[in-house]
């Protein structure tokens, strides 16, 4: 059952905007990123509760980041892997509905979760209200208003300021970005300025408050800091730069479907950012928490071992580079 509102995604003919072979290519790549999705950001989520090293306020957005991309993968992953598999969406009105208010409601949390670790990592190196440590109750805190943040922003369409709809090639739901009506365009240009804009705000702002106090040590520290710095500094791109990835195409298609409501877009091309997007719950517990060695090698050396089946990698690179260095200064002259 198709919901109301599907003329975007059919042809004057009623036809379907994609092949049946379309359709099963996005079931295929829509598997690929929610499969690993999954395994991940579970993972992060069995081992933080099996090891209470791992339960630390500075863990705290981590799993946080990892309960709503799994609760993304489990919800729009999983379904679009499904809808795309059958070529329709089949879940009806209030399937649709559901399926929308539930996917934006992780992944802004998501979102804003990125923006608090960003927030988090400032405020413990650059220390810009002083020597105060960071504890559970600030932890929480962030996490419930990353939470209450998107569920504010989110609920509006249930009551009738805007409205969830199909998407793309019609197989999954989000906020109607194409409806002109003035009461729905209010909506989706508030939606954007309030989940997008802050978060992307408050993540370049932190990272650049942060990247400036670590130039700053590198004056007094010398070449141990500085290489201290390139590694936080390449960590920070890459982070800057999947975010950009992940969802500046779907916010920059949507403020363009809004500000040119008479624009006909191909539902393919529109279905490729809403995979972009959907792809941050594999690429953020790979860079935020696997990748991280500053911040989160305690998570690596237990969820590594646990995906492994008991193999432990670091340990063997850890006591590679040990013996180098033991080499290294026997040869060296005294």
């Amino acid at each position: 059952m198709i919901p109301t509102n599907s003329s975007y995604y059919y042809g004057p003919q009623g036809e379907a905007p994609l092949s049946r072979t379309g359709y099963v290519f996005l079931a295929i790549v829509m598997a690929l990123f929610t499969g690993p999705a999954i395994l991940l950001n579970s993972t992060v989520i069995i081992v933080t509760l099996m090891h209470k090293k791992l339960r630390q306020p500075l863990n705290y957005a981590l799993v946080n980041m990892a309960v709503a991309d799994l609760g993304t993968a489990m919800t729009g992953g999983v379904l679009s892997v499904i809808n795309n598999a059958e070529g329709s969406f089949s879940l009806g009105r209030t399937g649709c509905v559901m399926e929308g208010f539930a996917v934006s409601l992780f992944g802004i949390t998501s979102l804003c979760t990125v923006a608090l670790i960003a927030l988090e990592r400032m405020f413990v190196v650059c220390k810009p209200l002083g020597q105060i440590s960071f504890q559970k109750k600030h932890a929480v805190g962030g996490i419930t208003l990353s939470w209450f943040w998107s569920l504010t922003w989110n609920l509006p369409p249930l009551f009738g300021w805007g409205r969830y709809e199909l998407e793309g090639v019609g197989t999954s739901c989000a906020p109607d970005w194409h409806n002109t009506d003035p009461h729905n365009v209010s909506y989706i240009l508030a939606y954007f300025a309030v989940c997008f804009a802050v978060p992307f705000a408050i993540i370049v702002a932190s990272y650049a408050k942060l990247m400036w106090t670590l130039h700053q040590s590198q004056a007094l520290g010398g070449g141990a800091v500085a290489k201290g710095e390139m590694k936080v500094a390449s960590m920070v791109v890459l982070m800057v730069l999947t975010f950009l990835i992940s969802w500046m195409p779907y916010a920059s298609l949507a403020m363009f479907v809004v500000s040119n409501p008479d624009v006909k877009i191909n539902p393919l091309v529109g279905t490729v950012p809403v995979y972009l997007a959907k792809s941050s719950t594999v690429y953020n517990p790979i860079i935020y928490i696997y990748l991280n060695k500053q911040v989160a090698s305690p998570f690596r050396k237990y969820a590594v071992p646990f995906l492994l089946c008991g193999r432990e990698p670091w340990v063997d690179e850890e006591e590679s580079e040990a013996v180098t260095v033991v080499e290294a200064a026997r040869v060296s002259p005294s």
